[in-house]
């Protein structure tokens, strides 16, 4: 019974995470089932894209409600992404692992920084995106970061979307949980045939997740633009400062 309530309690807080920010599930939920749950890299890996790929598109619909997904961008900044990361995921095979890490946290750490110094009056307005071909470029670009450091998500889709493309936070989330939703059920259909998930866990993640979901999108509509936009940027910023203290040791070690 303790492990079935902390099992809900984790999933709850990953469905939060996506539904309020639009990221974090992966980063989230792998360690948590690898730490907590006690399953294999590899199996938490796949159950980690089927949770994540739930609860996204739940919080997807949500925000879709509210008039705050742009399918538009959505389906060109994600397609392009995906190219580019598939296209450059045999390149970190050439990096060790840790400099892969200290490298995606360096730029999620420039990224929060950013986001806290950009103000903006009119994160409440829906303003005019860019145009077609720079919006491709620059899902290229994400995509290539993905594929290249083996991470991604929401944690570079939603500033991206918000300072590069002109989506207002709101949106920024919504797209970008339709966009996690499709890669996670690619990943999922490339992982599932070689590992076997529990689907009791599977299950509980996910339905405690739904519930954090739906609260995270209710909570993010009841709080200021601005006040969202900074607690995305601290949130990114402390996962920065624990992925550099958690690799650092690894880059600095003398070898034998």
């Amino acid at each position: 019974m303790p492990d079935l309530f902390i099992d809900l309690i984790l999933g709850f807080g990953i469905g939060l995470s996506l539904g309020l920010l639009g990221g974090g599930g992966s980063i989230l939920t792998v360690p948590a089932l690898v730490y907590i749950a006690g399953q294999s890299p590899q199996a938490a890996i796949t159950t980690s894209l089927a949770i994540v790929g739930a609860n996204s598109f739940l919080g997807a619909y949500f925000h879709f409600r509210h008039g705050a997904l742009n399918w538009n961008i959505a389906l060109f900044f994600g397609g392009s992404g995906m190219l580019f990361s598939y296209l450059s995921a045999g390149l970190s095979k050439n990096f060790p692992p840790s400099v892969l890490m200290i490298s995606f946290a360096v730029l999620m750490l420039a990224i929060g920084i950013l986001m806290i110094l950009r103000h903006e009056k009119n994160d409440e307005n829906t303003t005019k995106p860019r145009g077609l071909w720079p919006i491709l470029t620059i899902g290229a670009g994400i995509g290539l970061l993905t594929g290249f450091l083996g991470v991604g998500g929401g944690f570079l889709i939603v500033p991206t979307l918000v300072m590069f493309v002109g989506l207002p936070i709101y949106q920024a989330i919504g797209t970008s949980l339709i966009i996690i939703t499709a890669n996670s059920a690619a990943g999922l259909l490339g992982h599932i045939s070689n590992v076997s998930i529990d689907p009791i866990l599977t299950s509980f993640f996910i339905l405690a997740g739904l519930v954090g979901t739906l609260s995270g999108v209710r909570l993010a509509y009841h709080l200021p633009a601005q006040r969202l936009r900074f607690i995305f940027a601290c949130f990114i910023i402390i996962l920065a400062c624990v992925l550099i203290f958690d690799n650092l040791g690894a880059l600095v070690k003398p070898g034998p």
